[in-house]
């Protein structure tokens, strides 16, 4: 869901109570869409102004910034880095958040910026004000031709968007609900009355409230029910009840309120949170990066889609060959019936009844003949078929395994996009995309983009050990040629994903660590989603790499098997060891 008013003001409480006089440290813009503000104290401030995305609020993710700030971060930066934070406003009900800070400007006076985040869906944008209210600068400028209402310019002097002809929610007296019942279409649906009447309402909440007032039909046969679940709602916003809660389906994020959502029942999972920005923080993980596979990833996905559905018919055309090349021993006797026969024909039979002496029970065998030609031609003919499908069956089978590995490699590379994170993880793929030939390389004269070096995941285990976590084919690659003979390899049986190198430093590893691995690379594979997962595991030295195989292609024996659960839980833990070093 977007998120709404009311729940907004819950996190404008929140951030009250932790930011308020801190100063601003930092001021960073990771995407065109967001900014982060970095407080006093490590305090990173979150704001976002993407259409399917807008929000505000405290995070603890690590984002990747670009090589070079935008306009709009280098402006921030310049009018709010050392700000001390003076108020955090939300005007009433509006999905409109407005920092104040206190700064000293270029010539030593104090003055004051504003940092307005309009949190309003496609319309959303982050507008830079100065002491009196007037429009510095801002992320989306809005003109005369955009909208005739409301213009968003520098310059201009800062007014909130048209009100909504809509009653406040938190004002409406029970004489006056009990009015606008009686006014509207008794046969509206309760949730559709609230939806049209009220602003600051989103539709889930309109639904929850439906449905604690007996379940969402007309509203005029649940007046009474429906006025007690509202002044109930109203009363707990008021006095700043708020209740952070997810709804998640089949372990998926799938929206999330500042209220218990019951409508669903056992359809959606339930989970209550102490605050909003952690909650916000997880739910957005998810959707952040499938939106970051979709735009930064959709050609080299398409890419690399297709060029994975012509290895896959190319193989089935093979395979279909393959299978008619096991026939030819049938090609095989019809030549020597025929020849065996030959006394009994003549020219211009298109049809031969033979006793087939290779069959135990000495059936009739009928073998079609070309009348064109001779008996002894059509002998030659089948004994030619025969030996061209046995030089077919050697050929077949080496093109079907190399039409497998490149299926396989294909596959492994959709699977690295769904797991890139940063621009360097979608560089060093369409890098590997690129080498094999199913992409361009840049164009000539174009710069090529920046690359930075590129670095693994890394965690450490509950017993001090070292994990590297490979990000793509490439890198996988490169984690096994630099690990040491003595490090556990691991990566999970029979399906993609990453290279896991388990870095002992000359020691054994203890047990729990040895897990610990295993579940990293069951996490960071296609079996994140199940249950008891299958990981191969075996020292480096174990490990080789077959010539002229595409990258992340390895073979190793022996090995030995662990089955793990897959946890995010687990991930999280073992980053944190190693953001914070060695326990």
């Amino acid at each position: 869901m977007p998120l709404d008013a009311v729940c907004l003001s819950g996190v404008v409480k929140e951030l009250r109570e932790s930011l308020l006089g801190l100063r601003v440290e930092k001021v960073q813009q990771p995407a065109r869409d967001q900014v982060v503000l970095t407080l006093r104290g490590n305090k990173k401030l979150l704001l976002c102004a993407g259409a399917s995305q807008a929000r505000v609020h405290l995070t603890s993710a690590v984002r990747e910034n670009p090589a070079s700030p935008p306009m709009f971060c280098m402006l921030l930066r310049k009018h709010l880095t050392g700000g001390r934070l003076a108020a955090i406003d939300q005007p009433a009900l509006e999905r409109a958040v407005i920092l104040t800070l206190d700064i000293v400007d270029e010539l030593g006076e104090p003055g004051q910026r504003k940092l307005a985040a309009e949190c309003m869906g496609r319309y959303s944008n982050l507008i830079l004000l100065d002491g009196e209210d007037r429009i510095i600068d801002c992320l989306r400028r809005v003109d005369m031709e955009m909208s005739e209402r409301r213009q968003v310019l520098p310059g201009l002097f800062y007014r909130l968007p048209p009100a909504q002809e809509k009653a406040d929610p938190l004002a409406i007296e029970p004489e006056g609900f009990a009015r606008m019942l009686d006014q509207a279409n008794p046969d509206r649906e309760a949730s559709g009355f609230l939806l049209d009447s009220f602003f600051g309402l989103s539709p889930l909440v309109c639904r929850e409230l439906a449905d604690r007032a007996g379940g969402d039909g007309p509203a005029g046969d649940r007046s009474g029910a429906l006025r007690e679940a509202f002044f109930a709602w109203q009363e707990q916003v008021k006095a700043g009840a708020f209740q952070p809660c997810m709804l998640s389906k089949e372990g998926k994020p799938s929206d999330y309120s500042y209220l218990p959502i019951r409508q669903y029942g056992g359809a959606m999972e339930l989970q209550m949170w102490e605050a909003f920005s952690p909650m916000l923080d997880a739910f957005y993980e998810t959707r952040e990066q499938l939106e970051r596979v979709r735009q930064r990833g959709q050609d080299l996905h398409r890419a690399a889609a297709n060029a994975r559905d012509r290895a896959k018919r190319k193989l089935a055309l093979q395979e279909k060959e393959y299978a008619q090349t096991q026939d030819r021993d049938r090609l095989r006797i019809c030549g020597e019936l025929i020849t065996a026969n030959l006394y009994r024909m003549e020219r211009g039979q298109s049809l031969l009844r033979a006793q087939n002496y290779y069959d135990p029970a000495g059936g009739a065998l009928d073998i079609p003949l070309d009348p064109l030609l001779t008996p002894q031609q059509n002998a030659a003919k089948y004994f030619k078929q025969y030996n061209k499908a046995k030089t077919a069956e050697t050929c077949l089978r080496e093109q079907m395994s190399i039409a497998r590995r490149e299926r396989d490699w294909l596959e492994s590379v959709l699977d690295e996009l769904t797991r890139a994170e940063t621009e360097q993880d979608f560089l060093d793929i369409r890098r590997e995309l690129q080498e094999a030939g199913y992409l361009k390389g840049a164009a000539p004269g174009k710069k090529a983009p920046r690359r930075g070096p590129s670095r693994p995941r890394a965690f450490r285990s509950s017993g001090g050990f070292r994990i590297l976590v490979g990000r793509s084919n490439t890198q996988n690659d490169q984690l096994v040629r630099e690990a040491f003979k003595s490090d556990y390899w691991f990566h999970t049986q029979r399906i993609h994903g990453s290279h896991v190198i388990l870095c002992t430093e000359g020691q054994t590893p203890d047990r729990q660590s040895m897990t610990e691995a295993a579940a990293l690379a069951a996490w960071f594979s296609q079996g994140r989603e199940g249950g008891q997962v299958a990981v191969d595991y075996t020292q480096v030295r174990n490990v080789k790499k077959p010539n002229g195989a595409r990258p992340g292609m390895v073979v190793y024996d022996p090995y030995q098997t662990a089955y793990v659960t897959p946890s995010e839980e687990l991930v999280k833990k073992l980053s944190e060891k190693a953001a914070n070093g060695p326990q």
